[in-house]
């Protein structure tokens, strides 16, 4: 094959009339709504980032400096960043209501190589995300049962690198498998109960914010920055986590009643309620209690214990561990989603794409529950939290600058939702995504490329031959047959 040609094999864009012809044969039941969509997302977004992360970025940790205070900064930059790959999400959602997510986008605006990476990191991203939030939960499970008397040893419940004593982290490897069990039980079942437990996150939330504001002591705000901008910049990649979520939701669009007119309300909504309950929460933690002090694992247990509210405590760890469930489920549920088309498009093996009598993937759904369970019983939670923030930040970069090639590609497009102030938004998307991919640690970058490497040898070993887009392709009949007309 010439250079030419495999150029124009490995660019091609998938055509998007198609994507709607082919979202009724996917086997996925449209069982979600505006407000079940809208729980998705903010069960995406909120959870571990307000109950472990910002403890962790506001007291620091070994080689970096806490922020205190300032961790309200960390959370404002990204969340601005956040925001405008948010509404470029919006665009798109409206425009192509298809599982995959910025997999799809990318394949549509840039070409199958472009969207074949993104598709590949996010499989490693969404599952890693399932694994912080799983240590996460573990860390207040632990300090649950510390409150009642309980101790579990050391061995068990942080992993061999924490200079604990850790071997394997046996409740985050637990909890990875409960929520995989729990959506391998169907999307409408799942939709179900995300919609109750983001409703019980909330208001315990609401109920942190109003009771803690009462235990403020303005002392603990002086110095508001401790360590300098610079920390704060960096704390913002490591929080970045907590300000996305709306992705992985936009992956369920084909489970919508209606993916156009709902997806960009939902994934607007979302980054909205999160972003106000983020800044009230992250003012709260740091005046209850001085920034030095703060437990990284469990920041708001420390903190009420701190003022002499020990059961009060005891009742955010117990709460905090159903409402942090919610991030798990949304992100296994992307990493199926992501997996399920990409089978579907015939760049991995059609056996994963195989659904069940609930509309569920099953497959990918064991598959990716227990390279979670691997991630979280073997690594600590901030190089966890760090390659997955990497590979999101690629995703925004390139769903960014898709909205902008597409918007001028194909102007005629139907959008239920235009991206404002065009491209000035979705580029400033681009420069603070990359921004913050700069801010990570050499070490992150590194498993990111190495996992990419690993991809680009799967795609030209397996991904770019077995392609629907290939008309040599051994599955490019199925494509076909989906566009023949009945005699």
């Amino acid at each position: 094959m010439s250079s030419k040609d495999l150029s124009q094999s490995i660019m091609r864009r998938k055509p998007i009339d198609d994507i709607e012809e082919e979202s009724k044969h996917s086997g996925l039941f449209k069982s979600l709504g505006l407000w079940q969509l809208t729980a998705i997302g903010v069960g995406g977004i909120i959870g571990v980032g307000i109950f472990s992360l910002a403890g962790l970025v506001a007291a620091g940790s070994e080689g970096n400096p806490g922020v205190g205070p300032a961790v309200l900064i960390s959370f404002l930059i990204a969340g601005l960043a956040s925001a405008a790959a948010a509404l470029s999400y919006a665009e798109f959602a409206g425009m192509i209501p298809r599982a995959g997510s910025a997999y799809t986008y990318g394949y549509v605006a840039l070409g199958e190589v472009i969207g074949w990476f993104i598709g590949w990191d996010l499989l490693l991203e969404y599952i890693a995300i399932v694994a912080v939030v799983a240590i996460g939960i573990s860390g207040y499970l632990d300090a649950f049962l510390a409150g009642i008397g309980i101790h579990m040893p050391a061995w068990m419940t942080s992993t061999w690198d924490e200079g604990k004593g850790g071997i394997v982290n046996i409740p985050a490897i637990l909890v990875c498998l409960l929520v995989t069990w729990i959506l391998s039980r169907g999307t409408k079942a799942f939709g179900r109960f995300e919609l109750v437990a983001v409703a019980v996150k909330v208001v315990l939330i609401l109920f942190i914010i109003g009771l803690g504001v009462f235990y403020i002591d303005t002392n603990n705000y002086n110095p508001f920055m401790p360590s300098g901008f610079g920390p704060v910049v960096a704390g913002s990649a490591t929080v970045f986590f907590a300000v996305f979520g709306y992705d992985a939701m936009s992956t369920a669009a084909e489970e919508a009643k209606d993916g156009k007119k709902h997806m960009p309300k939902a994934i607007v909504l979302s980054l909205i309620i999160a972003m106000l309950l983020y800044v009230a929460a992250t003012l709260v933690l740091t005046g209850m209690q001085n920034y030095k002090d703060i437990d990284p694992k469990a920041g708001f247990a420390s903190a009420f214990t701190s003022v002499g509210l020990p059961v009060i405590a005891t009742i955010i760890s117990v709460f905090a561990v159903l409402s942090i469930l919610t991030v798990m489920l949304t992100f296994l549920l992307g990493v199926t989603r992501v997996w399920f088309s990409m089978s579907r498009d015939g760049l991995l093996p059609g056996w994963f794409a195989k659904t069940d009598r609930h509309g569920t993937p099953q497959r990918v759904t064991w598959i990716g529950g227990i390279a979670s369970a691997f991630l979280a019983g073997v690594f600590p939670i901030k190089a966890v939290a760090d390659l997955t923030n990497i590979g999101i930040l690629a995703a925004f970069v390139v769903v960014c600058l898709s909205v902008i090639i597409f918007r001028y590609k194909r102007p005629e497009a139907p959008r239920t939702f235009r991206l404002p102030l065009m491209p000035v938004i979705p580029a400033f998307g681009v420069l603070a995504s990359a921004f913050l991919m700069l801010q990570l640690h050499w070490e992150t970058w590194l498993r990111f490329v190495v996992w990419l490497i690993i991809g680009l040898v799967i795609y030209f070993g397996y991904g770019r031959k077995h392609s629907l887009m290939n008309p040599n392709s051994p599955r490019h009949q199925e494509l076909a047959d989906l566009h023949r007309p009945l005699s």
